[in-house]
């Protein structure tokens, strides 16, 4: 895929020479800097040293107060509670945070994950019928319910209160619940908006705590499913976000929980853990069983106490996520073998396919995978419980979830944000969805967001990259979204020793004329990348043609040697 470079504008000289001044690094990581909203001295040392203390006070949300008196009544009455969550990574980790804290104290509470299939995403009827025929009269909702209020109405005619706790876009009404906690509603004044689902269920046992007068070390160590949730869920990885991700990956690293230590060893993963090795390893192991069997899987694996049965149910759920590539493997084929031989669907803004018999589990990673092919808005439906089902995914800056909203009419159930959304419709609707949306989505797309973009923090010369840039580059991290990995460019460049490693991927000599340093360059997979017809890039390199890199910088060890190396991005060649 062809990337368009936006490099980033540099920021305003002054307060880039100050802050580089203040806390005594260079130009370019200054620069970086400013460009990411750290901007002073004190903003600076916030993001550079993150701090528990500096958490936002829980009670600040909207309804905090109440849903804390709501469960403490609940636990001085003795009543059920069921800690209720859906089955993706935000919503089991959500359930093994507050239900593994509520379970080391209050017997009476269980918890309860729909069935993909047979209940479908959030408050099922068939979930409220259960907690009122099963004597529970407080349903804990997480990373799901702003937008059931018929099933939260249902719950209230049979005697179940609600306290939900969401992190998704409420709609103009409010299901009628005891206690709503969203950070999102509009009349919510808490400081930070981005929670993920697992960390407004965190905010609620913080404040629970608080309210009791128990030690604060208790609630924190949950903060390694916490960090799960907030990386496998894409939130931005910024302000509170980024301190709880800073100490729950510390967490996962030094003492993570038996269900965490399983699954590392089950990804096999031989160092320190990054937010990449969750995004890609780890948080697909926890959804894969909600995404082929059912997700209880998943949750009784993050709750248990020793490490023996933890590896047992690492092996399962490993087993499961081995299926679940095979499924995304064989449907990502036939979706994309549709796009090529359906001539009207090559030339459309948008890709919306439907067949009745692909595996629900997986079809959001089919519409990753297809904009990987066909970069433009995507939703790929299947059927289930005798509806069209489906998963939609975005492109760089455009909002998927305002596009769908516009196509509400023919819509049964709908919800999500601005790059990732899931609906339901009728069968029968379906050909007339895909010419709505391909029209609402025609006429607000730019050919800015029909090409996908790489940006760059900055242009670099190759004497800069030494460990004292790489040290404070280190620093930044926990990178994601909002604050993501830095990557730079060096322009007018040739290759020396280029070797193919694997028999798809390059490893090279980058030089620069005037520059001594000559790093290592891995391009993962680009062997027999194609930049023109029957040229491709391993000849090109060979023959010393000029190029600009893209690159991130990265640290390997072997044999207890360490170097620096740059892992390839993207090459354009004169």
């Amino acid at each position: 895929m062809e990337y368009k470079w936006m490099i980033r504008d540099k920021a305003d000289l002054e307060t880039v020479e100050s802050l580089g001044k203040e806390i005594n690094v260079n130009m370019t990581l200054a620069n970086m800097l400013v460009n990411r909203k750290v901007n002073t001295f004190q903003i600076a040392k916030d993001y550079f040293r993150p701090d528990l203390d500096k958490l936002h006070d829980p009670f600040l949300m909207k309804d905090m107060d109440i849903a804390v008196e709501r469960l403490q009544t609940a636990i001085q009455n003795q009543e059920k509670i069921m800690v209720y969550g859906d089955y993706d990574v935000d919503g089991t980790t959500s359930v093994a945070l507050v239900f593994g804290y509520l379970k080391e104290f209050y017997p009476h509470v269980s918890f309860y994950i729909p069935d993909r299939y047979k209940e479908g995403y959030g408050i099922s009827e068939k979930g409220v019928r259960f907690a009122a025929e099963n004597s529970f009269k407080l349903i804990i909702s997480l990373d799901c319910g702003i937008k059931a209020l018929e099933k939260v109405a249902l719950a209230k005619e049979l005697g179940v209160d609600f306290i939900i706790c969401d992190h998704h876009t409420p709609g103009e009404n409010l299901p009628p619940a005891v206690a709503i906690l969203d950070p999102k509603r509009k009349d919510c004044l808490y400081p930070y908006k981005e929670l993920s689902g697992c960390g407004v269920g965190f905010k609620l046992i913080q404040a629970f705590s608080i309210f009791q007068g128990k030690d604060p070390a208790r609630v924190m160590v949950y903060l390694d499913l916490l960090a799960i949730s907030i990386a496998a869920d894409i939130v931005p990885i910024t302000g509170e976000n980024r301190v709880l991700t800073f100490y729950g990956l510390e967490r996962i690293n030094n003492n993570p929980r038996p269900g965490i230590k399983a699954l590392i060893l089950r990804s096999q993963i031989e160092k320190e853990i990054e937010i990449s090795d969750i995004v890609f390893k780890i948080g697909p192991r926890i959804n894969a069983s909600g995404r082929l069997e059912h997700a209880k899987a998943s949750v009784e694996l993050l709750i248990s106490k020793e490490l023996e049965d933890a590896l047992a149910r690492a092996e399962i759920v490993d087993s499961v996520n081995a299926a679940r590539k095979n499924f995304d493997e064989n449907i990502t084929k036939e979706a994309l073998t549709m796009i090529q031989t359906m001539e009207e669907v090559k030339q459309m803004k948008t890709t919306v396919l439907f067949k009745e018999d692909w595996h629900k589990g997986v079809i959001g990673i089919v519409a990753s995978r297809c904009i990987e092919k066909y970069y433009r808005p995507t939703i790929i439906l299947t059927e289930s419980n005798s509806k069209a089902t489906g998963s939609a995914r975005s492109v760089f800056d455009f909002d998927i979830y305002e596009a769908i909203s516009e196509c509400s009419d023919l819509l049964e159930q709908f919800g999500g944000h601005k790059y990732a959304a899931g609906l339901t419709m009728s069968v029968a609707n379906v050909p007339a969805f895909q010419s709505k949306f391909e029209e609402v989505v025609s006429s607000r797309i730019t050919d800015i967001h029909m090409k996908p973009v790489l940006e760059i923090d900055d242009e670099i010369l190759l004497d800069q990259i030494n460990y004292k840039f790489y040290n404070i580059l280190k620093q930044m991290a926990p990178f994601g979204p909002g604050n993501p990995e830095p990557i730079f460019c060096v322009k007018q460049v040739y290759a020396e020793n280029v070797r193919i490693l694997k028999d798809k991927h390059l490893r090279f000599n980058v030089v620069q004329d005037g520059q001594e340093t000559k790093p290592v360059c891995i391009a993962f997979g680009m062997a027999d990348k194609n930049i023109y017809p029957d040229e491709i890039i391993y000849k090109m390199l060979n023959r010393k043609m000029r190029f600009d890199l893209a690159f991130e910088i990265r640290e390997n060890t072997f044999r207890n040697n360490s170097s620096l190396q740059l892992y390839v991005k993207d090459i354009k060649f004169d």
